[in-house]
């Protein structure tokens, strides 16, 4: 496919997205219908939607519509190319730039349009991320790194680097986590790579394995993953030598731990479950959230969110942290993570849980932005007397 084929397709993907239609499904229906498209095309279409999905209001204001036109239109303008080099109508590529086609000049745009955000979101967003609100909201922006974390039950970082370029991917270490490798080239290899295969290294983001780190978990404590979905932070503590129970209220989430656990050396028991009187040595609460942090991994998600979705996501989280309490024993710790930025998912939370509830003491608390490296997360350690 020509670049301006490419650029016609992602038009197409991205009307049926501002539609309503979630866009990895769209981008699935368009690779089937168009099986002449190569995995280059099919790469680079999906760069170009997820890119406009990140910067929908820029690109939508230098574009001139919300559309799937004028967020392509905005986005060759955002990388300093002239529209009308691609916009040419010749083959497949889309039809010429017409007179009212010509845009807005990005520097006279609202401070929420510039950064890409719901004009609701500001607010809170200010509020929780103060001086570093521009930079974590410009990150945001941009595509996030891929990053691996070295099962160090199977190989040390060396050797992790050593299996993946022996396949083409290069790496580098990342300064959030001893554990954390990023990818610097090549990440859609990884999976059928033979570190990857082998159980050597998983994805994970470098801001998660850094708060996996600081769970204060022994060799031989039993732990349960009170929200485990696919099992990510169960893995990781795992490996560290613990004996974990992995709990979801949906169990389909978890069907991929056995396989998972199975390939880098672990024993881990999911449970639909949990009796109310089994106590842990430590429980680890990563609850459903905005993902606020992570919004540069799945962009849709900011542009979905509603003030009434945020109150729901909040008592949630109250509601699991009262419910997982009750499962740490006496001088245990129950551990709380969000991939969110918002004060009212993170250190809201956790005001409002010590004020509720007796006999826990905050011992650690960090909060991670993107704009350093990884996604934004928040943990929270607290101690049971």
């Amino acid at each position: 496919m020509t670049p301006g084929a490419r650029i016609a397709a992602a038009i197409a993907v991205l009307d049926d997205v501002l539609s309503g239609e979630p866009a990895e499904k769209v981008l699935t229906t368009w690779a089937r219908r168009n099986r002449y498209a190569g995995s280059g095309d099919r790469a680079a279409i999906r760069d170009h939607v997820y890119d406009a999905l990140r910067c929908r209001r820029s690109f939508a204001w230098m574009g001139g519509a919300e559309t799937g036109r004028g967020l392509m239109l905005g986005a060759l303008r955002a990388e300093g190319v002239d529209p009308s080099d691609l916009f040419n109508g010749e083959g497949y590529a889309p039809a010429p730039v017409a007179a009212d086609e010509t845009g807005n000049d990005l520097a006279d745009a609202p401070r929420a349009v510039r950064l890409d955000m719901p004009d609701w979101l500001m607010a809170p967003l200010a509020d929780s991320l103060g001086d570093g609100l521009e930079p974590a909201l410009a990150t945001l922006r941009t595509r996030a790194p891929v990053f691996l974390r070295v099962n160090l039950a199977r190989g040390d970082l060396a050797e992790a680097q050593r299996v993946l370029a022996s396949d083409g991917i290069e790496t580098r270490p990342n300064p959030l986590a001893q554990t954390a490798l990023e990818v610097t080239a090549n990440p859609r290899r990884v999976a059928q790579s033979q570190a990857y295969r082998d159980g050597l290294v998983e994805l994970q983001d470098a801001s998660s394995q850094a708060a996996c780190a600081a769970v204060p978990v022994q060799p031989g404590d039993r732990v349960l993953d009170y929200c485990a979905g696919g099992g990510g932070k169960a893995l990781a503590l795992a490996a560290r030598g613990a004996r974990v129970t992995a709990h979801d209220t949906d169990p389909r989430r978890m069907r991929d731990i056995p396989v998972r656990a199975d390939r880098a050396g672990v024993a881990i028991v999911t449970e639909a479950s949990v009796p109310a009187s089994d106590r842990f040595d430590l429980v680890l609460c990563d609850v459903p959230c905005t993902g606020s942090g992570t919004w540069r991994r799945t962009p849709e998600a900011k542009w979905l969110l509603t003030p009434e979705r945020l109150d729901a996501l909040c008592q949630m989280q109250a509601e699991i942290l009262t419910t997982a309490s009750r499962h740490v024993k006496p001088g245990g710790h129950l551990v709380y993570m969000t991939c969110s930025l918002l004060d009212a998912e993170n250190a809201g939370q956790i005001e409002k849980f010590l004020g509720d509830t007796e006999g826990w003491t905050l011992t650690f608390s960090q909060r991670f932005s993107p704009v350093d490296g990884g996604d934004g997360f928040f943990v929270a350690v607290l101690s049971a007397s």
